[in-house]
């Protein structure tokens, strides 16, 4: 444990502190004293459910500076059946850091999330760190592929960037450079899954599939960003800059938002995203009218 500032101690034993009263003794099966002066658990309730020493925890919600595990932290979490935005703030306070990505990574998007897609007049999807796209707006439907014609375990872009698309493998020069970009990227996100069986199974697959992940998969290289120009090959050549970020509250889901890279593409978007409005337009005005 970094040195704790009065502050983040204060807000240390608090926060703690308020975890535990909200939790009664019967809802962890230990037997409720009646000599309690205040509700919820005692200290060294918590340090029973938590595998720890009550002088250890005292020192915790204390703020001395001690010595603190991710492990140990996620058993106080789990004691304090604390949600996952809590476990981030015991994190940040003890570790000054994020905690540990899940074992098991997101695989949905919040109706916030698919709105503000839909509103964007660029295309943007959402992948997870398998690369498993789950959530995209009309744009990219429309410019890219409809990725509900696909099933669940087809959409993976990593096996249609290196598999299943021909567009892509059109050209071997640039199809190459692909590969090597995004596989240095992926490898980042392998290294923080890796004990995850879906991943070894995608790892499996495409070493099956694709004999240029064969070739290129154990390079040392590494990118931690996602930020490139892709040639679109149909709607005349448009070229598109993409970068990505995490939606907050979803540590291991990307956004990734496809700008055009210049004037010429943003003018042949324009128009793509102008028939998709009156197209939609007129589905509702369809919809609207008495049968």
């Amino acid at each position: 444990m970094t040195q704790t500032s009065g502050i983040h101690k204060r807000q240390l034993a608090e926060f703690l502190r308020g975890c535990r009263g909200r939790i009664s003794p019967a809802e962890k099966g230990l037997p409720d004293h009646h000599r309690r002066r205040t509700p919820g658990l005692r200290r060294e309730d918590v340090a029973v459910l938590a595998g720890v020493s009550l002088t250890w925890y005292t020192w915790l919600e204390q703020g001395r500076d001690i010595t603190v595990s991710a492990d140990i932290l996620e058993r106080i979490c789990t004691a304090l059946e604390m949600s996952s935005d809590e476990r981030d703030y015991l994190f940040a306070l003890v570790q000054h850091r994020a905690p540990p990505l899940p074992a098991v990574a997101d695989q949905c998007v919040s109706p916030a999330l698919q709105r503000m897609l839909d509103s964007l007049n660029v295309p943007a999807l959402v992948k997870t760190a398998r690369w498993d796209v789950i959530a995209w707006n009309a744009l990219v439907t429309k410019l890219f592929r409809d990725y509900s014609q696909l099933q669940p375990g087809a959409r993976n872009l990593l096996r249609i960037l290196l598999v299943d698309d021909p567009d892509f493998q059109a050209d071997n020069e640039t199809h190459r450079a692909t590969a090597r970009r995004v596989l240095s990227k992926f490898r980042v996100d392998y290294s923080q899954h890796s004990d995850e069986p879906s991943f070894a199974a995608l790892i499996e697959e495409l070493t099956r599939d694709s004999a240029i992940f064969r070739e290129l998969w154990n390079s040392p290289e590494v990118i931690n960003r996602s930020e490139a120009i892709a040639h679109h090959p149909q709607q005349g050549g448009m070229l598109f800059e993409h970068t990505s970020y995490v939606p907050e509250g979803s540590p291991t889901l990307r956004v990734v938002v496809f700008a055009p890279q210049d004037e010429a593409t943003a003018q042949k978007l324009a128009a793509v995203a102008s028939g998709l409005a009156e197209s939609a337009a007129k589905t509702r005005a369809k919809a609207q009218q008495p049968s």
